[in-house]
């Protein structure tokens, strides 16, 4: 037998042993926001579109969700120990606090878990806490492109809302706004608030409306979520400031499609939630089922800006749930 040839017979023999002998039985929690946060059930969509493929392999995919936000680090910690307790093979987690999460993340990669980080956290800490990827925005740089956004039409004083003050992906995003639009030569401030006023579309509006009314300078709004987004269109408006403030969001939903569309807000950032639940569930499946491993860390989904030049094409993605 040539040489060749035999390559050919061993290399499938080594094939199918590997087939046989392998077991296809990737079980995966993933950690996520509440269920009456928008941008959580577009991260569901991504979850429900690649749970097929895993379960086609004979494994399974669990969502599992905060309640609300008001004991919020306490409780992600408190997930991630429920799923180590359900003895999965992967977890995906946003790694949102730090300083509470990472001990809790470390003792998954310790039990032989295999750990993605989706939407917060970076390469940097994937790599501190073993976690195979990161997939995500750079949440840093993604405000940068808001803060860049607003100077480049005009603005000179950019408000950033900060309704999940200590969150570590939220701060990146309102430094990055603060650090955009200075070098841009604007200034910009974030304004915290509790987050239990995190989905109180009247404490988020009044007290934009507050800040609006004591500093007149202010020309630029930006929120970390599009449902505060919302409220700050209401906020801009009983203000008196429609024309003079322009809004820009982080993320999106309908109402502020429809506010860009109709150029009552200037843009919203996008993050592609979609993508990052979708790929952080199909890569860790198949690194868990096949052994295999992306050289590109971090995958970075965003961020893209929405704005009217791009307007329509983004409906089309939300028409099908996926923008």
């Amino acid at each position: 037998m040539k040489l060749a040839n035999l390559t050919k017979v061993l290399a499938t023999s080594a094939l199918v042993a590997f087939a046989g002998s392998a077991t296809f039985a990737a079980d995966i929690a993933v950690i996520g926001g509440s269920n009456d946060d928008a941008f959580w059930n577009i991260i569901k969509k991504g979850i429900d579109d690649a749970t097929p493929a895993v379960a086609a392999n004979g494994g399974s995919v669990n969502y599992l969700r905060l309640v609300n936000y008001d004991n919020f680090a306490p409780d992600v910690v408190q997930l991630i120990r429920t799923a180590i307790s359900m003895e999965v093979d992967g977890l995906v987690i946003p790694n949102w606090v730090p300083e509470a999460e990472d001990p809790a993340i470390k003792d998954a990669v310790a039990a032989g878990i295999k750990v993605i980080l989706m939407n917060a956290g970076g390469a940097e800490k994937a790599k501190e806490l073993g976690a195979i990827n990161y997939v995500g925005s750079d949440e840093y740089v993604a405000g940068k492109a808001g803060g860049a956004y607003f100077g480049s039409h005009g603005q000179k004083n950019v408000l950033c809302i900060n309704t999940l003050p200590g969150t570590a992906n939220i701060e990146a995003r309102c430094k990055g706004v603060i650090d955009g639009i200075t070098e841009a030569g604007g200034k910009g401030a974030q304004l915290p608030l509790p987050s239990t006023s995190f989905g109180d579309a009247t404490a988020v509006a009044e007290a934009i409306k507050a800040e609006l009314a004591k500093d007149d300078s202010i020309d630029g709004v930006i929120t970390i979520s599009a449902g505060d987004a919302d409220s700050a269109a209401v906020a801009v408006e009983q203000a008196g400031k429609t024309g003079k403030t322009q809004l820009g969001s982080f993320d999106m939903n309908q109402a502020g499609l429809d506010r860009i569309k109709a150029g009552t807000q200037a843009f919203a950032i996008d993050q592609q939630p979609y993508l990052q639940s979708f790929l952080a569930v199909s890569l860790l499946a198949s690194a868990i089922d096949f052994g295999t491993d992306l050289p590109t860390n971090p995958v970075l989904t965003g961020p893209g800006i929405v704005d009217a030049s791009n307007i329509e094409a983004t409906l089309a993605g939300v028409s099908k749930g996926a923008r």
